[in-house]
């Protein structure tokens, strides 16, 4: 019997023997829980129940990094890792060795190790766990020996390393740099362009084993259509997991061998853009606003390093639109007024979904690897 167990990880060198296992197919089924926190590793485990029985064709079970309710864990199995290391080698030229730049028992993470491991490559791994500093990446590199070498980062980690001329130079040698968890501004994208950094642009989720999309073309084997009005993102294909360990029924997974996720996008010729979340959309007015999109806006103004775009009620319109603004080094943050951010808004969107209030802060609140987390905004400024 396939049983669920606990795998307290907190480097490359505590996670590989059991991630070689998993691949060899003489592991458990495992749950990657944080080694360094106590009380985290104990709510997953007692959450998606670790110890009990489980799907024998589950190999992996990855918690989700939902911001409410208890956590659920995505069940993967060896086929659908499988696919996302081979799918992932194809699209970025080669197998190679891989360098872990964040948590290793977060999706993202575990599939770097994996990934490195299926290539017959040991992964190195940075130490992250008191933040990420991209002064190591030069060393990181350096301790490589694979012809080929890759490294996954967050938006924020980029914008971090791009801070950095020698950093960036050493993010520059990669021949590959996978940028997900999060939207990139386009701004940090073209500065990332123009050093020379050879970025992917991924999405995905634990759901579909990691990033199944690469700069909008999906993955082989990899299928993405849009449902409703609303362009609803559904993934079907090799990457997708077997379901929820604690939610069977879940009506994310009740078409067999897909996912709907609560993104919406586009398809054009193909290629899919990812516009934004649906259970984050603002109403207001009677319309509904996608705070990614006018995020995507107001990135490009000078002087913001970084937005992040949440509801606010409001008698009138039922909620306002509201963004939380971190000023780019130097800039003066009173330049950043609500009339300069609305203005740049409705010049290429509408007035319905340009910001009515506008919070200058040091830093956005996160969560999981790289997601902002709107509802702590809404609740920091919901006096206002």
């Amino acid at each position: 019997m396939n049983r669920l167990r606990a795998l307290p990880i907190d480097t490359v060198e505590s996670a590989v023997p059991h991630l070689t296992a998993l691949l060899d197919g003489t592991a458990p089924a495992w749950l990657p829980v944080p080694a360094r926190d106590p009380r985290e590793a104990e709510r997953l485990t007692t959450a998606l129940d670790a110890g009990g029985a489980i799907d024998e064709r589950a190999a992996l079970v990855v918690a989700t990094s939902g911001s409410t309710g208890p956590p659920k864990g995505a069940m993967l199995t060896r086929e659908n890792l499988a696919a996302s290391a081979a799918g992932t080698a194809e699209r970025l030229g080669g197998p190679g060795q891989w360098l872990l730049a964040m948590p290793p028992h977060h999706v993202a993470g575990v599939q770097v190790m994996l990934r490195s491991l299926a290539a017959g490559w040991t992964p190195v791994g940075l130490d992250v766990s008191q933040g990420f500093a991209p002064s190591d990446l030069a060393g990181g590199y350096a301790a490589m020996t694979a012809p080929r070498r890759y490294v996954s980062l967050v938006p924020t980690q980029l914008v971090k390393t791009l801070a950095d001329p020698a950093a960036t130079q050493a993010l520059a040698r990669f021949d590959g740099v996978l940028i997900g968890g999060a939207a990139c501004p386009p701004p940090v994208r073209e500065a990332a362009l123009a050093a020379g950094v050879r970025m992917v642009r991924t999405y995905g989720m634990s759901e579909t084993a990691g990033g199944c999309v690469y700069d909008g073309a999906p993955l082989p084997g990899v299928r993405v259509r849009l449902d409703g009005p609303e362009g609803r993102i559904v993934i079907g294909g090799p990457t997708v997991a077997l379901g929820y360990r604690n939610a069977p029924e879940h009506p994310a997974f009740a078409e067999p061998g897909w996912f709907r996720t609560d993104d919406a996008g586009t398809l054009s010729d193909g290629a899919l853009s990812v516009t934004g979340r649906l259970d984050e959309a603002i109403s207001t007015g009677g319309l509904t606003v996608l705070p990614q999109v006018v995020e995507a806006v107001l990135a490009r103004v000078p002087g913001v390093a970084e937005v992040a775009v949440f509801a606010q009620p409001d008698p009138r319109l039922g909620q306002r639109v509201a963004a939380a603004v971190v000023a780019a080094p130097g800039a003066p943050g009173a330049t950043l007024t609500v009339e300069l951010l609305r203005a740049a808004v409705e010049a290429e969107l509408d007035r319905t979904a340009a910001p009515r209030a506008v919070y200058l802060v040091d830093e956005l609140p996160r969560r999981g690897p790289g997601k902002v987390d709107r509802r702590a905004l809404a609740a920091r400024f919901s006096e206002d």
